[in-house]
């Protein structure tokens, strides 16, 4: 969303402190990120699987940017996933390399050169939008609902709920990735539907998570709750990250009524 909006101010969060760090060091320390992860990654090749599971045991114990980089492009699928205790547990991925070091390069000198001076903030979405008014945008992306044990911390999803209504109160327009369907399966919250304008089911590709645990191939529709008017009718479509850029995959969305539960 930063990338593709461009704003010529930003505040970004999250309560994950080794992210945020990852975030601050890609625009003041790029090379330092370039060469930790060459290392890490020539080593991987050379001492095997066991050098995967000594950096992964490093991060749990004192987490920090430069391990969570080379986990998050060794892993299967690049998939960041917590336990309940907040401990990286994702696997490696045994039948991909990872990211040559060579193009990973390429891939951060051209991300730091894309979120210049924008602000990262280690804390919650309270933290980070408290000085938000009716002249800010507000794009939010928690942990899903009802997808537990998983994610980097988790939600009171009241408490949540009464926070979108302050933004209301306060004119702040903000938009809400949230849960949707996998395959036949539904997932929506259920957020209040005086609290948006808009829903759209977002087509954002097969599950990659049913596919390692399962075997499964199921297509995903992500929720994006609007709360202001828009000018015209949107052509929103998913987005796949390839190298660095986005390109808009020929996937379309759909519109929800506030009264359906698909």
């Amino acid at each position: 969303m930063l990338i593709e909006a461009q704003p010529s101010k930003a505040v970004c969060g999250d309560i994950c402190k080794p992210l945020i760090e990852f975030w601050k060091l890609l625009q003041t320390h790029q090379r330092s990120l370039i060469a930790n992860y060459a290392e890490n990654w020539n080593r991987l090749q050379t001492e095997g699987y066991k050098y995967y599971y000594t950096v992964r045991s490093h991060f749990n114990n004192d987490p920090n940017p430069y391990d969570l980089l080379f986990l998050s492009r060794t892993c299967v699928n690049g998939l960041i996933r917590f336990n309940k205790e907040g401990k990286f547990n994702n696997s490696l991925h045994h039948t991909r390399r990872g990211i040559n070091p060579s193009k990973m390069a390429a891939i951060i000198l051209d991300w730091s050169a894309k979120i210049g001076n924008y602000r990262f903030i280690t804390g919650d979405y309270r933290d980070t939008t408290k000085t938000a008014t009716e002249r800010d945008f507000v794009y939010l992306d928690p942990p899903y609902f009802n997808t537990k044990g998983r994610y980097y911390g988790r939600i009171d999803f009241k408490g949540f709920v009464e926070f979108l209504r302050s933004l209301n109160t306060r004119g702040v327009r903000f938009a809400l990735s949230f849960d949707g369907t996998r395959g036949d399966w539904q997932y929506l919250a259920d957020i209040p539907p005086e609290l948006y304008k808009h829903h759209f089911l977002l087509d954002s590709g097969n599950s990659t998570f049913r596919k390692v645990m399962d075997k499964k191939v199921e297509r995903v529709k992500e929720s994006l709750y609007i709360n202001y008017e828009l000018e015209a009718e949107p052509d929103l479509r998913s987005y796949l990250t390839n190298t660095g850029s986005s390109i808009a995959s020929s996937s379309s969305a759909k519109s929800v009524s506030p009264n359906s539960r698909e």
